[in-house]
């Protein structure tokens, strides 16, 4: 459901998958998320899947493409205000859901995101607020924004209580997956290893879960996570979501402190293997991104620092994802 009700909308298109020649080896692909529905992220899918789902709940209406049209589903987007917290991608997302069905949005930026990203958000017609020092107080203040306003609260991350809306960010998520089965079946060749980095770990256990579910060829799963914010391996080894310690990363959208919790647990089921990169790792496979035609951050970057960090057999086949552009 998630990829007919995507492709719909007329920004959708799939993604490339590239191969990548250098010190990965020319049986390296990368599924290049930098134009995806002219956001340049990946996570273009869920905000703006998600932002549908609700309105057509809401309205009352089912969830079918020619929805989006019908006069009570506009009449609901216009009484209709989303919030979110995001430090970078998710906040972009949303605004252009809204924007894009007839509401409106509200996005808490931390001290740390740049005013050039605050300004991308504004060119999309969102209102923007700096709220608190670090993600997480972001994040508390679009919860309160939610009490005091009556807004929609759409979160990519998940906790105790708060689970429904981000399981729908997550599904829009999942069409990645999807276009890589098409892709992969189409040619017969899939990959023995994917690299998927994390922050809270939406995108890599939509992902991952939709890959043990669909994929007619099943690979190793490595999850890839800055060593500053390392909330999934440590969740994983404890058997509970935990929070992680450790100093800010240049991997700003993966410095996420505390998991998902419907990421910890479909993670689990998946039976991932978890791995960490520093600050360098991330800047040197951006770097060496770049030298290939591909823009992208450290943070779009990490998976394929953790696919140059390990030591595959020669006939393996990686595949990762870079999962932003440079803005």
């Amino acid at each position: 459901m998630p990829l007919s009700l995507l492709a719909a909308c007329p920004a959708y298109g799939p993604t490339p998958l590239r191969r990548l020649a250098g010190r990965a080896g020319p049986a390296a692909m990368a599924k290049d998320e930098t134009g995806r529905m002219g956001l340049g992220s990946f996570k273009a899918l869920g905000g703006v899947y998600a932002v549908f789902r609700i309105l057509a709940d809401g309205a009352g209406l089912p969830a079918h493409a020619e929805t989006a049209t019908a006069p009570a589903f506009r009449r609901h987007a216009a009484e209709t205000t989303f919030v979110c917290a995001s430090a970078g991608n998710h906040g972009l997302s949303v605004a252009a859901g809204a924007a894009l069905f007839g509401a409106a949005a509200r996005v808490h930026l931390a001290a740390t995101v740049p005013e050039s990203f605050a300004a991308r958000l504004r060119a999309k017609g969102a209102a923007v607020v700096r709220s608190g020092e670090t993600y997480e107080e972001s994040v508390a203040a679009a919860i309160a924004d939610e009490a005091e306003t009556g807004a929609v609260h759409l979160a990519d991350g998940s906790w105790p209580g708060y689970v429904e809306r981000p399981a729908l960010v997550m599904e829009g998520y999942s069409v990645m997956a999807e276009e890589l089965r098409v892709a992969f079946a189409a040619s017969g060749v899939w990959p023995t290893h994917v690299f998927l980095q994390a922050g809270v770990g939406g995108m890599a256990a939509a992902v991952a879960d939709a890959v043990r579910r669909r994929w007619a060829v099943q690979p190793e799963i490595v999850v890839v996570e800055p060593r500053a914010a390392a909330c999934l391996t440590a969740s994983a080894a404890a058997g509970r979501p935990v929070r992680a310690e450790g100093p800010v990363s240049c991997m700003g959208r993966l410095d996420c402190k505390e998991p998902s919790i419907l990421a910890v647990d479909l993670l689990r089921q998946a039976g991932v293997r978890y791995a960490q990169v520093d600050d360098a790792a991330a800047e040197a496979a951006c770097a060496a991104l770049e030298a290939l035609d591909v823009r992208t951050t450290p943070s779009g970057a990490a998976g394929y620092a953790g696919l140059l960090a390990r030591d595959l057999p020669g006939a393996a086949r990686a595949l990762v994802v870079v999962s932003e552009g440079r803005a």
